[in-house]
């Protein structure tokens, strides 16, 4: 995902230039080294909607697995959104519980990936791989914050 700015970017100790969303996320993760890769974690926290974003606009994911993940991800989602327009009440209301259930393991994996993002004892290798699936919890975390958010609309406007 490309930061861009109307600002001169700063410039960091390996002279990659750094736009002022990757300080931020600098001063979020202290703990392990900040490239212009490591700005989508900010920007994904700054999206309201993971589905409304271009394909340019993306995250940027080191295997091309994550990435795979991330865009099957992305159409599980639009077909639930799609589906909900048209599901029975006591499908979404199923739907909800186990989108709530999964919110909950998403948030824990994502701490994990924090922790030990910050522990700074990781291999580059290692680093990068933690990186990449942080990026994934936190857009799996988004994606299911939306939906479920959809639900409870569905739900409490079909009891009424």
């Amino acid at each position: 995902m490309s930061v861009t700015t109307t600002n001169t970017p700063e410039v960091s100790n390996n002279s990659t230039p750094v736009s002022p969303a990757v300080n931020s996320v600098v001063e979020e993760y202290p703990g392990f080294e900040i490239d212009a890769m490591h700005a989508d974690l900010k920007v994904i926290d700054d999206v309201d909607n993971i589905l409304d974003l271009q394909e340019s606009q993306y995250p940027k994911f080191t295997l091309a697995k994550n990435k795979a993940r991330f865009l099957r991800m992305l159409a599980w989602y639009k077909n639930k959104e799609t589906w909900l327009d048209v599901a029975p009440l006591s499908g979404v209301s199923k739907t909800f519980k186990q989108q709530s259930k999964e919110l909950e393991s998403i948030r824990a994996n994502k701490l994990d990936y924090e922790m030990e993002l910050e522990t700074g004892t990781l291999t580059p290798s290692q680093r990068s791989y933690r990186c990449d699936e942080l990026k994934m919890c936190k857009v799996h975390e988004k994606m299911a914050v939306h939906l479920i958010s959809k639900m409870q609309l569905k739900i409490k406007s079909g009891r009424r």
